[in-house]
This record gives C-alpha cells, structure tokens and sequence, in this order.
C-alpha cells in the first residue's frame, strides 16, 4: 500500500528557526513519484509561509537520499503526456527548493542518484555522508538524464558534470567536495551536528539580509554582468535600508557585537 502524501515527508524541528523534511519512503528509496513531488512540493509551500522558519533542511531516511525518478511508476504509463507532465511536475519542485525565501540544506546520509542527485544540486548547500555517492546513471539505460543537467550544470565544472552524465558513474562524497557538487563531507555520525552548526550560523544572522540575498544571487545567475551588477546594486541599498544593517555597521564602528532581532 502507498504511503499517504503526509507520510512521505516527515516534518521535524531539530532547532529553533530550522524545520528539516525528511523523505520518508525506505522502501522505494526515496523514489521521486508523483506522490512523493506532490508530498514535497506541500512541505515547501507550508514551509514558505512559516516566518519563524529560517533555514530549511533537506534529508532522508534509509540507505538511499533518494534514488531519482520511479522507474516502475514510469514503466506502468509508457505515453508522451504523462512523461511530460512527471517531468514538468518535478522540475517545479526543483525550482521550488530555488525560490524559497529560506536557504536549504541537503543532508545527505546516502545514494543520490539521477534525479536524486539533482535534488542535492538544487538545494543552496549541501552536506554528506563520507559513505554517501552520487550519479547519474540515465545513460547507462539508453536515458541521458536532461533534467538533472540543469542542476548539475549550474553547481559544477562543465566537463566534470557532463562526464557524470556520459558515464554514469558513481562519485564519492570527498570528490562531489571537490567538483562543488556539495559542500562537506563528514564521518556519518557527524553529519546531523555538522548540517546544524551551519543553520546556526544562518540563523545568528539577520533573516531580511539572508532571504533577500539568496533571492538576488539566484536572479544575477541569468544575467549578463551589466544586469547582474545593477540588480546587485539596488539590492545592497535596499538591504543598507534595512535596520539590520544599519545596526550592523553602527556595532562595526563602536567595536561591538551587533544586537539583531534576528
């Protein structure tokens, strides 16, 4: 039997101003079904509209982060239209880890694979497993996997992602470090206290100057630099606008901690 929409993704609160979703479904490994998207697209939206979330994680249970799309779910409606739509439904929840106004962290404990491992390349950081591997293995079943290129081409050097994507082969963690596919790698029982320390770090800092930057570092992306510095430029006055900041350089200039209400 299927688990209900609520099941699949599990909300916790592991800190003040951090809500972790779990991906809930050991089984399948984490399979990216329709349900499941429709279970994580919900949590986001829930999540966006809660101002007294600051940082969102992003994890899983079992042996497997996520093991990308369902293949079986796939092979049981073998027609363009419900391709399209699958694909279009899980490229939405994608951008949607992108648009949300909290930073989100991958906490990755095992295989991301396909779009799995697309996921990781969507969220603003990402944290591993030492045991944890990464692929995108399409190709080696006559698909090359176009969608998790999109992710994997933004957050790692052209010609590292398309050889994992020509190849499919498996990545370790410490070299998904060091192509910038994630950020740290880290002994398996440090991972949850590692993935923590960094939304403490966020969450000391003041909310209105996080969630407008992420908005503005995700838009320049797309833009000549022209744009892009001019689109920088008006954010920075804005932010300088803000209370925070100006509460920021008033302590810099009495060599003083900041007191934010963060």
């Amino acid at each position: 039997m299927a688990l209900e929409n609520k099941q699949l993704v599990l909300i916790e609160y592991p800190a003040k101003g951090v809500t972790r979703l779990v991906l809930n479904n050991e089984a399948s490994f984490n399979a990216l079904s329709t349900a499941m998207l429709d279970a994580i697209e919900a949590a986001l939206s829930n999540v966006a509209d809660d101002d007294a979330c600051r940082v969102v994680i992003l994890a899983a249970k079992g042996k497997a982060f996520s093991a990308g799309h369902d293949l079986r779910e796939m092979r049981e409606h073998p027609n363009h239209d419900f391709y399209t739509e699958l694909f279009q439904h899980c490229s939405r929840m994608m951008l949607q880890i992108q648009h949300l106004p909290q930073p989100v962290i991958a906490q990755v404990q095992g295989i991301a694979t396909a779009a799995g491992c697309q996921l990781v390349s969507m969220c603003d950081l990402a944290v591993a497993s030492r045991l944890s591997k990464f692929a995108v293995s399409g190709i080696n079943y006559g698909l090359f996997c176009a969608t998790p290129s999109v992710g994997l081409g933004r957050s790692m050097h052209r010609k590292q992602a398309m050889e994992m994507l020509l190849t499919g082969d498996f990545i370790d963690a410490q070299t998904a470090v060091d192509r910038g596919l994630i950020n740290h790698c880290v002994d398996e029982e440090m991972l949850e206290e590692t993935v923590l320390n960094v939304c403490q770090k966020i969450t000391a800092k003041p909310a209105v100057a996080v969630r407008m930057g992420k908005a503005l570092f995700y838009k320049q992306l797309e833009m000549g630099v022209s744009s892009a510095y001019q689109l920088a430029g008006q954010s920075m006055a804005c932010n300088m606008m803000d209370n925070a900041a100006q509460e920021g350089f008033q302590a810099f200039l009495e060599k003083r901690k900041p007191d934010w209400q963060v």
